[in-house]
């Protein structure tokens, strides 16, 4: 019997789909979270009559009580493999049953998946499968976010797919697709039209949640907090690229008292991060249970917060990087200027003040000022109606001269 203990997402399913090709019916997988891997490992290994009984661990790390465990276990010649790819379980490669490599040779990310793959091929537990290695290259794609940089549309579908419907479904689907045909591996036509309407029902999602997100600051990172339950990593990457100016993203379930973390910053480690709340994973997405502690400080502390606005992107008048200066508002009614220096450096006014820090480019005062201020981008027609009110002009005399009114009335307006 072989017995696989691994993760509940799709890397971790693709490990047990893995394991049934490989071991048949000798294969008994246990999909685990963090919260309960410790106790089921640990009753598998202690049980006198799984001692001669094949153990994997995958896409998943034991604590260091466990972790002794399984050392002892390794000492009296009973199997284990543990078969990993995160930065933080990096220290199980001092064992000889720890196998823990984040890249391969040629520089591109594996997965738990691509790795349990080469190790049985390379001790000969199974052969090679045309139609599963294009299955789990999309697994690594999906699970390293190279997807998104080759634009794989592909490998975030089978992800879609795999939330769509319940595991034991898919994992039977996929399990027959694997062994009937191993030529080539793809999506039906009626699973792709499944995955359209889901791709509308995740961008309504994501619309509504930018719209829930607070910013605060954590440990010296600038993050932003949303309460999500589903399409946590699509959800995580869209408001970091609608707020660019936050460090990370922080994705709460409460009900699940579950954490996500995930961040496009290449200098911020979201991994090393969540290791202070008891989590792990990778450097630009990681999680962690949700404690008593990480609960007071995401949400009891931050619970009078007033969420952020998304930048409007339909403006005319009141643009990014405009020659006159753009204007920003936050929720405490307080108005900012960027304004270019005429030499290639902008400054922030705030309040009618000029702040001191002089910036090379307009996305650098762009994000001093969001991070300072949680400010937004103003709406054409509430500055429009403003600046109306304060020039005693019609808008539509604002709108004909706008650059030449603002540049000869521009100290004043910044005063307002």
């Amino acid at each position: 019997m072989v017995r696989l203990f691994t993760d509940i997402d799709l890397d971790g399913l693709g490990c047990g789909l893995i394991a049934k090709i490989a071991f048949g019916d000798q294969a008994n997988v246990y999909y685990c979270s963090y919260r309960n891997l410790n106790k089921r490992v640990e009753a598998v290994i202690t049980h006198p009559g799984n001692n001669q009984e094949e153990i994997f661990i995958t896409d998943l790390a034991v604590n260091e009580s466990v972790e002794k465990m399984l050392e002892e276990r390794y000492r009296h010649g009973r199997p284990v493999q543990m078969i990993d790819h995160h930065v933080t379980a990096m220290h199980f490669n001092e064992y000889k049953w720890g196998k823990v490599i984040p890249e391969y040779d040629n520089g591109k990310k594996t997965c738990a998946t691509s790795l349990f793959y080469d190790y049985l091929i390379e001790h000969k537990k199974m052969e090679r499968n045309q139609a599963l290695e294009e299955f789990i290259d999309l697994v690594r794609q999906y699970d390293t976010w190279e997807w998104d940089e080759n634009n794989n549309v592909t490998a975030k579908r089978l992800n879609d797919l795999f939330y769509i419907l319940n595991r034991e479904q898919f994992e039977e689907e996929m399990l027959k697709r694997l062994t009937e045909n191993k030529e080539s591996f793809s999506l039906t036509d009626t699973e792709n039209m499944i995955l359209d309407l889901e791709e509308q029902k995740i961008n309504r999602y994501i619309h509504s949640k930018s719209r829930q997100t607070i910013q605060t600051f954590v440990n010296n990172y600038c993050i932003g907090i949303v309460h999500a339950e589903q399409y946590l990593s699509e959800l995580g990457n869209a408001l970091n690229n609608i707020y660019t100016h936050l460090d990370m993203i922080v994705l709460l379930n409460v009900s699940g008292k579950k954490m996500g973390f995930r961040t496009i910053h290449d200098e911020v480690n979201v991994a090393e991060f969540a290791q202070k709340f008891g989590g792990g994973g990778h450097p630009k997405a990681s999680g962690a249970d949700l404690s008593k502690e990480a609960f007071e400080t995401f949400v009891v502390e931050v619970f009078g917060l007033n969420p952020l606005k998304p930048d409007t992107d339909r403006n005319e008048f009141n643009v990014k990087e405009s020659a006159i200066g753009t204007s920003y508002q936050n929720h405490n009614g307080e108005i900012s200027y960027i304004v270019p220096t005429g030499d290639g450096n902008f400054y922030i006014v705030h309040k009618g003040e000029r702040e001191a820090p002089l910036y090379s480019s307009f996305p650098e005062a762009e994000r001093s000022l969001k991070r300072n201020h949680a400010s937004w981008l103003r709406f054409d027609q509430e500055y429009l109606k403003q600046l109306s009110a304060f020039l005693h002009l019609s808008i539509d005399e604002l709108k004909e001269n706008y650059n030449e009114i603002l540049s000869n009335n521009f100290v004043d307006i910044m005063n307002v």
